[in-house]
């Protein structure tokens, strides 16, 4: 059993959870009451979504993803659904793109400015109008660009290509037409030409993603314990994980094999709670998330090609239950601390969205290659057009070592672009502040009180340039500190980045100095001779 694992050889057997501390949570957030089975979250690099409970519709809040601490009860929202919204993703290709759905039968497509919300976003960018029932799921393709996949109690799953100029589109180019009930959970392979899905008939089903066809399906007569709930595609292994509950209602994951559903390679009982279990795979570690709707918990594995195929790791634990989990794409992890992963865990009985790092026990602060192989890049690998010709393609791959390369997603500026400010790799994410401030020199205690003159001043600058820069900094990025303690710890955390820069250029200058002494005896060997 998976649960008791005998000891064998795994970069990621130690690997344990970090609950951040008060101030870097997101406080005082009004976290939607819905009961629905989703996530009610969405993260990237630059942005916090959550659904939120709004009067008379439906609406979530993007918060940039610097801005911890208490929120406005005034914060802008997004909210132009008339119904209740049921799921958030935010483009992969995109920072400032996000589509949503409702219980009002559509799709919303939204763009978010680069700057702080100021007023409530009420005019989506595009709209998709073709379920004749409420939508619960969506999905964008996970290699081509601009097409995004929708699921509907009205047991239709629908294709949408948005390289279109129309604001709104009421014909998909595609019905999948292949359930009899309401679809409960959808996901790609890694190319995006297979798609898996739960259904409320008890089957799961692997499907051609762009012709609909069906390919395999897990037969409630074949297989009549496990009720599936969620399913999951495990990258390139050929293989599904899905949770669910057994005969007894106890809480069950099981693992298939994605070309024989006939029956599970593996099937486990976790527990008898009722809450459902949401499965997550990062396929760059072969590791696996189980995260508990309704507990505090997250289990996770490692995944084998062989038997035992699931392999026990650990289990994080907290006495606050999740309503709701938001994943950090991997180009958004602190690498110089050895964060393999990073989940934002939402608390409805504290209005608190906490983020959970998951991190890799190492004593070196540089970079750790052989935990962070090559992972998928922020642009996409086909357009749209490309895709809907019968083109498949794996994604592009970018390496997370600082200074290697953009990891981001190109922004689409909705205002005038402002003045290009000087910015900084190979700093940690906690460490921006203090890399930024460490490019103008050390500063000395004493100079906190310039920094706070310099904000005074702030209010002299024209409404433009005061809309993207206060302090010189870009409040996009980081929001200015507030208070005198706050000022101190930007100031200490810029000595602790000197410090750090300093010990790196002493060991470069010990490395040059051996390779000057290793080149001046090969000169000397090769002149005896």
């Amino acid at each position: 059993m998976s649960w008791h694992p005998q000891y064998r050889s795994s970069k990621f057997r130690h690997v344990y959870g970090k609950a951040a501390g008060k101030e870097k949570c997101y406080d005082c957030v009004p976290i939607t009451l819905n009961v629905h089975d989703n996530h009610f979250c969405a993260v990237n690099p630059n942005f916090i979504a959550v659904v939120t409970e709004c009067a008379g519709g439906g609406a979530f809040l993007v918060i940039p993803i610097k801005q911890t601490g208490k929120l406005d009860p005034h914060y802008p929202k997004v909210c132009g659904h008339k119904g209740s919204v049921l799921d958030i993703k935010w483009n992969p290709f995109n920072d400032f793109v996000i589509a949503s759905c409702s219980e009002d039968s559509t799709v919303k497509i939204w763009d978010i400015p680069n700057q702080l919300l100021k007023k409530n976003i009420t005019s989506p960018k595009k709209e998709l109008l073709g379920h004749a029932r409420r939508v619960g799921l969506i999905e964008w393709h996970p290699t081509a660009n601009n097409i995004l996949f929708s699921s509907g109690h009205d047991y239709k799953i629908m294709i949408w290509n948005l390289d279109v100029k129309e604001a709104v589109i009421s014909n998909p180019v595609k019905i999948l037409d292949a359930h009899a009930d309401v679809v409960l959970s959808m996901s790609f392979n890694t190319d995006g030409s297979l798609l898996a899905t739960a259904c409320r008939d008890r089957k799961i089903r692997v499907i051609d993603s762009r012709a609909g066809t069906i390919l395999q399906v897990g037969w409630i007569q074949s297989y009549k314990s496990h009720k599936v709930n969620k399913v999951l595609f495990l990258g390139n292994m050929n293989k599904l994980f899905s949770t669910g509950t057994s005969r007894w209602n106890n809480r069950q994951i099981a693992l298939w094999d994605q070309n024989d559903l006939s029956v599970p390679l593996l099937e486990e009982d976790l527990d008898g709670s009722s809450g459902l279990l949401f499965p997550i795979y990062d396929s760059d570690t072969h590791m696996l998330y189980v995260v508990g709707k309704g507990d505090g918990n997250i289990r996770y594995y490692e995944i084998s090609p062989e038997k035992p195929y699931l392999n026990y790791l650990m289990e994080y634990r907290s006495h606050l239950p999740q309503k709701g989990i938001g994943m950090m794409p991997k180009r958004g992890l602190d690498v110089s601390a050895c964060e393999i992963f990073r989940f934002y865990k939402l608390i409805p009985t504290k209005s608190l969205i906490e983020p959970i790092s998951m991190i890799v026990p190492r004593r070196s602060e540089s970079y750790q290659e052989d935990i962070y192989p090559l992972t998928a890049a922020a642009q996409p690998a086909l357009t749209a057009q490309q895709w809907l010709n019968g083109v498949n393609k794996g994604p592009l791959l970018v390496s997370l070592r600082p200074g290697s390369g953009a990891v981001n997603s190109l922004p689409e500026f909705l205002e005038p672009e402002p003045q290009p400010l000087v910015k900084t790799t190979g700093l940690s994410q906690q460490q921006v502040w203090g890399g930024r401030m460490a490019l103008a020199g050390e500063q000395k205690p004493r100079e906190i009180e310039d920094v706070r003159k310099q904000l005074k001043v702030e209010e002299k600058l024209p409404k433009t340039e005061q809309m993207c820069l206060s302090n010189g900094f870009d409040i996009f990025e980081c929001p200015p500190p507030k208070t005198e303690n706050e000022l101190l710890q930007m100031f200490y955390r810029q000595q602790e980045e000197i410090r750090r820069l300093r010990e790196l250029v002493n060991q470069r200058d010990v490395q040059i100095k051996q390779l000057e002494l290793q080149l001046r005896n090969l000169c000397m060997d090769t002149g005896s001779y």
